[in-house]
């Protein structure tokens, strides 16, 4: 149901989507594309507030989806091209993942063979994920697709004996996808394509190959984004091997374009002030715990920079349901009202009810 309040008026808690700074970041990526010739795809994993699809889809060229349930969202909501990569795809999903998705991308000779015919009877072109083993990034392993013993993408051993048991094992294969970023500009991308062509160019070079997926990880529209050197590496690719380039960000479409409204519930003090919000880390910005990272929190400090310094804490019997420290100019009290920002990406779409804590009320802050 969709109803019109005033700002203050929202229940909390509440994300509040802010069209006029999506707007900004699509427009970013939208003449990205018109410069470079890359399509851009929405990654759906990091933001899929699907009633914003019709204006998204204005923008970008389509979706990037996970596996089925991506698919037929981004399809049904969207339009536009769907491209699905999964570790693995289930037996009885293949089939209706075929007739939603214009690419179908494979992380393993095994599963190539086992469901490429599937795949092309549904129409779609085959691709296969490669792991180009070259780490760009200093956060945890967790997050980094080429750390030691990653289960994601064919290095390049793997796959020259796939070849050397087969030939024809690329027989059916269109493109390639990596996927080896987080949150980094150009340079890692760079440092990137170096190790994919320097591995895997010879195949990239064959004449059945048609486009290369660059992935997510990037952000495009962070104000110190390279946007030169990236638009470079799109056109060297483009004419050294005469493929389309496609990228799939997911947190440069909705970057700092979201707000998690939160309202003080309680005041409790043991070694420290504790302020206990209706908001969850656990629940409902889970990667403050699995980063972990500190949420922007604009009318705060560092503990100590401010007079009043808090725990921000959420409602959950999770011991661990803690925000972050943050200090204030004034103190707080039952009621006050806290905005945490850049809450659009990677926040509802890990939502959960651990406890029966109640999800978020979500909201749309149209232009004026």
């Amino acid at each position: 149901m969709s109803i019109a309040m005033r700002y203050e008026e929202l229940p909390t808690p509440c994300y509040v989507i802010d069209q006029e700074l999506l707007e900004h970041n699509l427009r970013l990526l939208f003449d990205l594309s018109r410069r470079s010739g890359a399509k851009i795809l929405l990654a759906q994993k990091a933001f899929s507030m699907f009633s914003l699809y019709p204006l998204i889809g204005r923008y970008l060229a389509g979706t990037a989806s996970s596996g089925l349930f991506e698919a037929r969202l981004g399809r049904e909501e969207m339009g536009g091209e769907s491209h699905v990569y999964a570790p693995a795809y289930r037996e009885e999903e293949i089939e209706q993942i075929a007739r939603l998705a214009d690419h179908i991308i494979f992380n393993s000779f095994g599963q190539l063979a086992k469901y490429s015919g599937q795949a092309l009877a549904g129409g779609a072109k085959i691709g296969l994920r490669i792991n180009p083993e070259r780490s760009t990034q200093s956060i945890q392993p967790l997050y980094d697709p080429c750390a030691p013993g990653s289960r994601l993408g064919v290095t390049a051993a793997a796959f020259a004996a796939a070849l050397a048991a087969d030939p024809r094992a690329l027989r059916d294969v269109s493109g390639l996808h990596f996927h080896t970023l987080c949150e980094q500009n150009a340079d890692a991308l760079a440092l990137t394509l170096d190790a994919v062509e320097e591995k895997f160019g010879r195949w990239l070079s064959l004449p059945q190959m048609e486009w290369l997926n660059l992935g997510g990880g990037q952000l495009i529209t962070n104000d110190d984004y390279d946007l030169p050197l990236l638009e470079a590496l799109i056109r060297r690719m483009r004419e050294r091997y005469g493929v389309t380039i496609y990228l799939e960000p997911g947190e440069a479409v909705a970057l700092k374009a979201g707000f998690l409204q939160t309202t003080v519930l309680d005041i409790i003090r043991h070694d420290r002030a504790i302020a206990i919000l209706d908001a969850s880390a656990a629940c409902h910005m889970p990667d403050v715990l699995e980063m972990p990272y500190r949420p922007p929190l604009p009318c705060a400090g560092l503990p100590g920079a401010k007079p009043y310094t808090y725990r921000l804490a959420g409602p959950t019997c999770l011991a661990g349901d803690v925000i972050g420290d943050y200090s204030f100019d004034a103190p707080l009290a039952p009621g006050d009202r806290l905005s945490f920002s850049d809450m659009a990406i990677y926040t509802m779409v890990k939502n959960n009810t651990f406890n029966g804590v109640n999800l978020p009320a979500i909201a749309l802050r149209e232009p004026g």
